[in-house]
């Protein structure tokens, strides 16, 4: 295993690192990686939102979701801003392939626990690729400016993950959301390896 997968999985517990290709290939297509990334971060505090709407009976949920809802906003609108300064527009919203492939592995009916389990290891995920995503961008991209734009979202990244395993740990046992992490971390990396490796995308 080399150093680079040691430290992937050491900072998130990822399974596979993302291909060396893909920077090169996002960084010649930074208008639709901008774009993609804005519609990452709008679908992100919406997510929120509805997981605040759908668990409203769980105080710690509500109240710590609350303001990632604002930090994700505010996270679109500094893409978008970004998007403006290049003289670019938002562009249309795209197929989102890998969470797609995600909410397949969610479990269909069952209990209650199960499905709250699932959203927020779901969500862990999305965030954990995310930010091993910008970590790339911030340590290969070419231009400075850039690096340091992505280096900010990396590290704000990092911590919503962490958030959310906390909050399945709060009202789910921690062996089975242990247990259940790492059924993902496994569906994950079969996902990451079996999908194109191209620059228009986030993940």
């Amino acid at each position: 295993m080399n150093t680079e997968s040691i430290d992937v999985k050491n900072i998130l517990g990822l399974q596979l690192p993302t291909d060396p290709r893909w920077v090169n290939l996002a960084e010649i297509q930074l208008e639709e990686i901008l774009t993609d990334h804005a519609y990452c971060e709008q679908k992100a505090a919406t997510t929120c939102i509805t997981l605040i709407q759908r668990y409203s009976d769980k105080e710690k949920l509500v109240k710590e979701l609350s303001p990632i809802v604002t930090e994700e906003w505010g996270h679109f609108r500094m893409v978008l801003a970004e998007l403006h300064k290049r003289n670019l527009t938002l562009g249309k919203q795209r197929k989102d392939i890998y969470v797609n492939n995600l909410i397949d592995f969610v479990k269909k009916g069952g209990n209650p626990e199960e499905r709250l389990l699932d959203h927020l290891l779901m969500m862990a995920l999305i965030e954990a690729r995310s930010c091993e995503r910008f970590k790339r961008l911030s340590e290969g991209l070419d231009d400075a400016y850039m690096r340091r734009f992505y280096r900010r979202f990396m590290e704000s990244e990092a911590g919503h993950y962490t958030l959310f395993i906390d909050l399945a740990e709060t009202y789910i046992k921690k062996e089975t959301v242990r247990k259940r992490w790492k059924e993902w971390l496994v569906y994950e990396k079969k996902i990451m390896h079996e999908m194109e490796v191209r620059g228009d995308r986030i993940h």
